[in-house]
């Protein structure tokens, strides 16, 4: 008889109030959890901007700003905290949703204490150490992140793509946890045209958008080259908004061309209405495991630019948006000129755009996942079912 899950330990080294991908699925998660009936407890560093919750226990361990990213903060791992947590909590499952000093620490006192273990990943190191031309590193991360995540019974990895590379990198157990979308919550309906008055926009004017970190992993500085001959362009009517903050933000604003608005970070309804009020969404990232922001624009009934190759094409490709490859600026240039001077082809994908991300909300996606913590949690039947664990 499978045993129950009735307490998560959540170990995560990003958490609410941060804004990235990784803190939103992970809050989903929890609050997942409640809604089944599942206690849940998240472990995760320190933040002075973070208010208590009442919602769920969230303990906080010291921590600092990271010297990488200072919206960040990193916690050593403390195997001794860990443990005192786990021994308290008495978890039936925990997750490692990090391989950081947090993560760390709750896959190592796992180990010892005989508490099933699953872990998660979510950052995409190898396009990150080809973006930051460090690829000598492979050497160096690879063999961790294989010993850090064949520690569990299950690693979680956000698409197929991500996890045939994984596989091909010798982990193991590797399963697809996908994302899903609210598509009430980012809805065409939210369309709003006194916000894009706001941002300066006519009835006749092409709104591109973008929503996410501003870091340089994500391709902004060629975005702003790229769009940058078409803002001056007066036989064009087209403005430009960026959505959120990071480390990047100071640079973008010293070389954004006029016709660029930056917003900060947005929310709630206020997201949605940015999105459904936009007519392009531009996403030149290459480094993303899934890219939420992307499914949420094309709920949102926009047309999409993404970049051709690797995990977000697995929902924006040929049929659903338009790809390119986002580092060429000139094809990037030529890419979302073509949407600006074709209403009718934008209108077309944001249609195909919002059918496929109706196939994709989240009940199904959370049942998938409960059934797998069932599987690993459960001493006669955590080895693999036959979807996991093919190599690319």
């Amino acid at each position: 008889m499978a045993v129950t899950l009735q307490r998560l330990a959540l170990f995560t080294d990003t958490w609410v109030p941060q804004v990235n991908g990784v803190a939103r699925t992970l809050d989903r998660l929890i609050v997942e959890c409640q809604r089944r009936g599942i206690e849940a407890l998240v472990v995760t560093p320190d933040d002075p901007a973070a208010t208590p919750s009442t919602a769920v226990e969230v303990v906080r361990w010291p921590s600092r700003a990271f010297w990488a990213y200072p919206h960040l903060r990193a916690s050593a791992p403390s195997h001794g905290r860990a443990r005192a947590v786990i021994e308290r909590f008495q978890p039936t499952l925990l997750h490692a949703a990090t391989p950081f000093g947090v993560g760390l620490a709750g896959r190592q006192a796992a180990r010892v204490l005989g508490t099933p273990l699953v872990t998660s990943y979510h950052t995409h190191f190898s396009a990150y150490l080809q973006h930051y031309r460090m690829q000598g590193l492979n050497a160096v991360t690879w063999p961790f992140l294989k010993w850090f995540h064949n520690g569990g019974r299950r690693t979680f990895a956000p698409t197929r793509i991500v996890a045939d590379e994984l596989s091909g990198r010798g982990l193991e157990n590797v399963m697809v946890w996908g994302r899903g979308v609210d598509t009430a919550q980012f809805s065409p309906t939210h369309r709003s045209t006194a916000l894009r008055e706001q941002l300066g926009c006519t009835p006749d004017t092409c709104l591109v958008s973008y929503v996410g970190r501003l870091a340089p992993e994500k391709g902004l500085e060629t975005a702003m080259a790229a769009l940058a001959p078409l803002l001056s362009d007066a036989t064009r009517s087209v403005r430009v908004v960026l959505v959120g903050d990071g480390p990047a933000e100071d640079r973008l604003r010293s070389i954004a061309p006029p016709g660029v608005t930056f917003t900060g970070r947005l929310e709630g309804k206020a997201l949605a209405a940015l999105y459904a009020s936009s007519d392009v969404f531009l996403f030149p990232s290459t480094t993303e495991t899934f890219g939420n922001v992307v499914l949420e624009a094309m709920a949102s009934g926009v047309a999409v630019i993404a970049h051709n190759d690797g995990p977000t094409t697995e929902f924006a490709n040929e049929q659903t948006a338009c790809t390119v490859d986002v580092r060429n600026v000139n094809a990037l240039t030529a890419a979302i000129d073509a949407l600006i001077r074709q209403p009718a082809r934008r209108a077309t994908l944001a249609a195909a755009a919002r059918r496929e991300a109706e196939r994709r909300e989240w009940p199904m996606v959370w049942n998938q996942l409960f059934d797998d913590y069932t599987m690993a949690i459960s001493p006669a039947r955590h080895p693999v079912h036959h979807v996991a664990n093919h190599a690319a």
